[in-house]
C-alpha cells in the first residue's frame, strides 16, 4: 500500500506500509526527486499472549494483544501469515498448559511467504499448531501441539475449489474427529441408533450427517430451538432436541423405544447418564468433550454411571483425534468425497479479523454460534 501526503509547503511523501508500519521511502522538493536507501523493511506480527488462567468463563481481560518485530527466517525455518485460525472448545481444558505470558495456543491455516525449508515453497498453504499470531516464523519440524508432541505443519491437500478455511474445521481436526470417532469407536451397523449431544457444533453436527449416511436413525441435542430446527431441517437428524425444555430421559424413550445403540458423547455430565440410562447391552460410547464442565470453579457431581457400563456392558472409549495421526488425509479424502457428493452440509460462521480472537472463542461457551467457527485474520 503506498500513500501520498503532500505538505504546505509542496514536499511529498510516500510512504510504504509494512505490518503496521509506515516508513518513507521518498522524499520530491518540487521536481527534485531524492530516493532513500532502505537496506531491511521491518515488518510486524501480532499475536495474543495469556495474561490470566481462566476462572470460569473465559473473558477478555484473560488475553493480552501484542505486536512486536518478525524476524528473518533462519535455515530450515518459513515465514508463515495465518489466513483462518481456529478456535475450538478443547482449548479451554488445556490453556492450562500455556504460561503466563505465552502465545495462546490453536491451529490456523497459513500461507507460506518466505521458505529456507526444502519442504515448504512460498505460496503454499499450510495447517499447523501455530498458535494466535498473525504471523510466524518457525522450523516446522519442530512444532509441537498443545499436548507437547511433534506435530509439522501439514500443506493442505488439494481442495477441490473447497474454501481453504474447511482445512480447520470438516476437512481437518473437527472432520477427522467425527469420522474416525464414529466408525473406529462406535463401529456402527445400519438400523442402528446414534444419540449426538453438542449435536449443532463443529463435530456433533458432522457425527450426525455421517450417520444418516451410514444408515443410523440419528437423534441430537442441542441448546436453542433454532438449532433443533436446523438438525432436524438442513442435516436431516431423524430427531433433535432442545435439552434445555426438555426431560432427555423422556425424550429417549419416546424417539428411540428400542433403545440407544451408539453415543457420540460432547457434553459429559448429567445428560451424558441419562443417554447411557437407554442404551441397549454392548452400546459403544465415543467420549470426545465434556464441555458441560470446561467452565466450572468446583468440582462437578455427576450420577454414578458404573452400575449402568457394568449391567449393560458398555463399552466407553475416551480419544483425541490425533490417534489418527497415521491416516489423518483418509479421513479428510473420505469428508471431501461427501462434500462433492452433496451428502455433507457443512456450516460455518466466520469471524471477520485477527482482533476478534477472544470474542470467537467464548462464543463457543455462549451458545452464540452454529458449526464450525473460524476467525479470518
Amino acid at each position: 500500500l503506498v500513500l501520498g501526503i503532500q505538505s504546505v509547503v509542496g514536499l511529498w511523501y510516500s510512504v510504504v506500509s509494512v505490518g503496521l508500519q509506515y516508513l518513507p521511502i521518498q522524499l520530491v522538493f518540487g521536481s527534485q526527486r531524492q530516493f532513500i536507501d532502505i537496506s531491511e523493511v521491518v515488518m510486524t506480527l501480532r499475536r495474543f499472549i495469556f495474561k490470566n488462567q481462566f476462572d470460569g468463563l473465559p473473558k477478555h481481560s484473560d488475553f493480552e494483544l501484542v505486536e512486536e518485530e518478525l524476524r528473518e527466517p533462519g535455515p530450515n525455518e518459513v515465514v508463515l501469515e495465518a489466513l483462518y485460525l481456529s478456535v475450538d472448545p478443547y482449548m479451554r481444558i488445556f490453556a492450562k498448559n500455556v504460561p503466563t505470558g505465552g502465545t495462546m495456543f490453536g491451529t490456523q491455516v497459513a500461507k507460506v511467504t518466505k521458505s529456507k525449508h526444502p519442504g515448504y515453497k512460498e505460496g503454499d498453504l499450510v495447517v499447523g499448531h501455530l498458535g494466535w499470531a498473525s504471523h510466524s516464523v518457525v522450523n516446522p519440524d519442530l512444532v509441537k501441539n498443545f499436548g507437547g508432541e511433534v506435530a509439522k505443519p501439514y500443506i493442505l491437500p488439494d481442495l477441490g475449489g473447497v474454501s481453504p478455511s474447511t482445512g480447520l474445521g470438516v476437512l481437518g481436526m473437527p472432520g477427522n474427529t467425527a469420522w474416525f470417532g464414529l466408525t473406529k469407536l462406535c463401529h456402527p451397523k445400519p438400523g442402528e441408533t446414534l444419540v449426538v449431544t453438542g449435536a449443532a457444533g463443529a463435530v456433533g453436527s458432522l457425527v450426525g450427517q455421517i450417520g444418516k449416511i451410514l444408515g443410523l436413525k440419528v437423534i441430537g441435542f442441542a441448546g436453542t430451538d433454532e438449532k433443533v430446527q436446523w438438525l432436524v431441517d438442513e442435516l436431516k437428524f431423524d430427531r433433535a432436541f432442545n435439552y434445555k425444555t426438555v426431560s432427555v430421559t423422556e425424550a429417549l424413550k419416546e424417539a428411540a423405544p428400542n433403545g440407544v445403540d451408539c453415543y457420540f458423547d460432547n457434553v459429559g455430565g448429567e445428560m451424558s447418564s441419562d443417554v447411557m440410562n437407554q442404551m441397549n447391552t454392548y452400546g459403544r460410547v465415543a467420549v470426545c468433550g465434556s464441555i458441560s464442565a470446561y467452565n466450572a470453579t468446583t468440582p462437578v457431581l455427576a450420577p454414578i454411571v458404573q452400575p449402568i457400563i457394568i449391567t449393560k456392558q458398555l463399552t466407553l472409549t475416551g480419544f483425541v483425534s490425533s490417534r489418527w495421526k497415521d491416516c489423518w488425509f483418509e479421513g479428510i479424502q473420505q469428508m471431501l468425497h461427501f462434500i462433492q457428493e452433496d451428502k455433507l452440509v457443512v456450516r460455518e460462521s466466520i469471524v471477520e479479523g485477527f482482533e476478534k480472537m477472544p470474542d470467537a472463542f467464548i462464543s463457543l461457551f455462549t451458545g452464540d454460534n452454529t458449526g464450525k467457527v473460524v476467525v479470518k485474520a
